[in-house]
């Protein structure tokens, strides 16, 4: 049990390392709107949140239907994307919110930026 808890601490901590780096990153370009990435095991959910804290979109996936998750969050950052060029967000800062740029979280990126918006 002790070798379980010692695994889930080192998990953990990597995983507020790299919540620390991103965070850092975003707040080095603070003049750019933010697209928040979060997850759970079953759904994906989109934000972009101006400097100032106020939310400009946000969308989730819980009625789409597709085959993976992957899919479901490429489309749902693809619709992310057209949302924000239509309120004149053109550029942006990626925060992946502490997760690893692998799954999902490359999809949400390549929705993204077929969407039009750049990082």
């Amino acid at each position: 049990m002790d070798k379980l808890k010692k695994h889930l601490k080192e998990i953990h901590r990597k995983y507020l390392r790299r919540k620390h780096k991103t965070n850092t990153l975003t707040k080095r370009n603070s003049n750019l709107p933010r697209l928040i990435v979060h997850k759970s095991n079953k759904y994906n959910y989109a934000e972009i949140v101006d400097r100032d804290g106020k939310t400009l979109v946000y969308l989730t996936d819980l009625k789409l239907k597709w085959e993976t998750k992957s899919e479901r969050a490429f489309a749902l950052w693809k619709e992310v994307a057209k949302l924000a060029l239509q309120k004149g967000v053109k550029k942006v800062v990626f925060d992946r919110n502490g997760y690893l740029y692998h799954g999902r979280v490359k999809a949400v990126a390549e929705g993204a930026r077929e969407g039009g918006l750049e990082f």
